[in-house]
């Protein structure tokens, strides 16, 4: 009997696996929170509003649309769209069997979702990841948004965040986000990248024969490039947007040039008016969905941490398995290669096979051009001395900068988890999502530059196992589920 592979996301690396597995022979249940499959990268309008050129919005448009109609129109594949894995529940010790994947299908405001439980012989994990903002001086302002929240807004509502909206931060990123801001009207100030001319040039120097697979990429900077010309969008580096300022709302930012640390230059502040402000500087993989799993992690520094997998993308946990932006931020290429990878092995393909030399080919190539990318566009050690004691870092809670640093630099009380609990940083309704990098981050410099300081505020920002990994009403939690969803041999062993 073929095997019942779950994936979970239906992003890049998500609908890969899905095609992969398929191609493998397994049937395969396909989830993701979004009405339609694409993820982030390939954001779709809702039917009744779809795009009659959607290549104008999407790079790799076609080919993505070929493997979506494949996917989704494939006999052997179950699509449950609108669908939030809200717990991952581990097997037994020693029970070889993935964890089961409990669902809520239906519309994430709808009064009536349903409950089900899929017990798959196989799992991968492709949740992707969302915007990290470091904080400043007016970030919790109305008008101020992550870069992606803006352009999921443009890309999947045709909505304009803003008429005059500044885009700062760092990475490539900023780029498909001014786009997709200008065609949905809004008039773009300026694109800021943080990272000066030296630290970028640096970054993609030597070593020529790795961007030689991704010269597609040369392409896409002249479009986006030619398209900011032709609106007369600056696009300057090594400046930063330090500071929001407005009443009630976001009404002008004060932008300045920094350093490589990106520490400001004294002197080069000014203030250009503004009704939005979208900022990203980087991205932090959505690692609940791991964690529930009992997938162990590797650590890169205080404010990163990823799932840990092998050559064959398999986490520690037996027969499930990881792909995309939660193994390592490497872009949307990579991703794929990824998810082809653990897709057809999840589903008992062979890893000799032509089809896995290929994948892991591709993988490869992708994270090294994302080790790469990550050099040219660093954060820089300097961003807290952006900060002001009554700064806000975590939102949620409205936990200043002064209150996270007094609580710190308590020697009976200064542990990460003591200074999380007497400060309710990462407490509040995001649960650590936007603010938990930061503050782990903040904790790990000053324990590093305070003596005797706990060894435990160099814990890195790892999110804790919780039952519950995503918002589940008490009605639903309590309303009995649909029976698991098996495969046949499943069935006939546990009712003969």
């Amino acid at each position: 009997m073929s095997r019942h592979v779950a994936v979970v996301g239906a992003g890049p690396a998500g609908l890969a696996a899905a095609a992969a597995a398929l191609r493998a022979g397994a049937r395969v249940t396909l989830l993701d929170a979004a009405e339609e499959p694409g993820g982030q990268y390939h954001r779709m309008l809702p039917a009744a509003f779809a795009a009659t050129r959607p290549e104008r919005l999407h790079h790799g448009w076609r080919g993505f649309d070929r493997m979506r109609r494949h996917v989704l129109g494939h006999p052997r594949c179950d699509w449950w769209p609108e669908s939030a894995v809200w717990s991952l529940e581990r097997s037994a010790p020693g029970d070889p069997r993935p964890p089961r994947v409990h669902a809520l299908r239906g519309p994430a405001d709808g009064g009536r979702r349903e409950r089900h439980v899929l017990a798959p012989d196989a799992l991968v994990l492709a949740p992707g990841a969302h915007d990290r903002v470091l904080p400043f001086p007016g970030w919790e302002l109305p008008g101020v948004f992550t870069a992606g929240a803006a352009q999921a807004l443009a890309k999947g509502e045709r909505l304009a965040v803003g008429d005059d909206v500044v885009v700062a931060g760092t990475g490539p990123f900023l780029l498909p986000v001014a786009a997709a801001l200008l065609d949905a009207g809004s008039r773009v100030a300026e694109v800021l990248e943080a990272n000066p001319p030296a630290t970028v040039l640096r970054g993609w120097a030597g070593r020529p024969w790795e961007l030689a697979p991704h010269h597609g990429k040369a392409g896409e900077l002249a479009a986006y490039g030619a398209l900011l010309a032709r609106h007369r969008v600056p696009y300057r580096l090594g400046r930063a947007v330090v500071e929001a300022r407005g009443d009630g709302r976001v009404e002008e930012v004060v932008t300045a040039r920094l350093r490589a640390d990106w520490s400001v230059v004294p002197g080069t502040a000014r203030t250009v008016a503004v009704d939005a402000l979208c900022v990203s500087h980087g991205f932090t993989p959505q690692l609940e969905l791991p964690v529930a799993a009992g997938c162990a992690l590797r650590r890169v520094s205080a404010a990163e941490s990823y799932v840990q997998v092998d050559g064959d993308q398999l986490t520690s946990v037996p027969r499930v398995y990881a792909a995309g932006e939660i193994t390592g931020i490497a872009g949307a290429p990579a991703a794929r290669a990824e998810g082809l990878l653990a897709g057809w092995l999840a589903a008992g393909g062979s890893p000799a096979a032509p089809e896995s030399h290929r994948a892991r080919l591709r993988r490869d190539q992708g994270r090294a051009f994302a080790a790469r990318l990550a050099a040219a566009h660093p954060v820089g050690a300097g961003w807290p001395g952006w900060l002001r004691p009554d700064t806000v870092v975590c939102r949620c809670e409205e936990t200043s900068y002064a209150t996270l640093c007094d609580a710190a630099g308590d020697p009976a009380g200064g542990a990460a988890r003591t200074v999380k609990l007497g400060t309710r940083a990462g407490l509040g309704p995001c649960q650590a999502r936007v603010c938990g990098p930061t503050v782990a981050e903040l904790l790990a410099r000053r324990a590093a530059g305070t003596p005797g300081h706990p060894v435990e505020g160099l814990a890195p920002a790892t999110p804790h196992h919780r039952p519950i990994a995503q918002p589940i009403r008490l009605g639903e939690l309590a309303a009995p589920p649909h029976p698991p969803t098996q495969t046949p041999n499943q069935h006939e062993e546990e009712n003969p």
